[in-house]
């Protein structure tokens, strides 16, 4: 087993450990509690940029939102699910990783949304989509409910403001699909 990997897995297993919502403790969410702000629209993949991956996942033309639980400022909002990328990792395996912890779900990562916004200094969301694979998403960490979205029903929740242009990228795609589907079967 490589270094990174035993690392992570020690982590994983300390987060477990430590009881539910320990596994994303404050400092662990940090980044993708910082207000995003409208001049600070995408932020270059620069070095020294920490990344926080979101996961866009879909199923049947649907877009899984997750609402937060936690810290009180962000309580209630809606967010795309996912977490930091750990020194050694990708951020598709991160992917992978964090929504197995969050939702209890597996998936294989898609395609990353083009774009990355800034969040806390020196942290940066990317935003990736996922297929899921097995399992049904559950909200185990950090979220109490969970809501499968179509492009029609997607602004009926209140998502956090760094989640918003990937979301609305997301929804976009979904809809041009959807659309090419209807057009297909006529």
């Amino acid at each position: 087993m490589n270094p990174g990997r035993k690392a992570r897995e020690t982590r994983a297993a300390d987060r477990r450990a430590a009881g539910p919502g320990a596994a994303h403790a404050p400092e662990a969410r940090e980044a993708r509690e910082t207000p995003h702000t409208p001049e600070a629209r995408h932020a270059p993949d620069g070095a020294g940029a920490r990344v926080v991956v979101g996961g866009a996942v879909l199923r049947d033309g649907r877009l899984l939102a997750a609402r937060r639980s936690a810290p009180p400022a962000l309580a209630g909002r809606w967010e795309l699910p996912g977490g930091k990328v750990e020194p050694g990792e990708t951020a598709p395996e991160a992917l992978v990783r964090e929504l197995r912890e969050e939702l209890g779900v597996e998936v294989v990562p898609v395609a990353r949304v083009p774009g990355a916004w800034p969040l806390s200094p020196p942290h940066v969301l990317q935003v990736w989509t996922a297929r899921l694979v097995s399992g049904e998403p559950e909200p185990l960490q950090d979220h109490d409910a969970l809501r499968w979205l179509t492009p029609e029903r997607a602004g009926e929740v209140d998502w956090l403001d760094q989640d918003r242009p990937a979301v609305a990228e997301v929804v976009r795609r979904l809809a041009a699909e959807a659309g090419g589907a209807c057009a297909g079967a006529g």
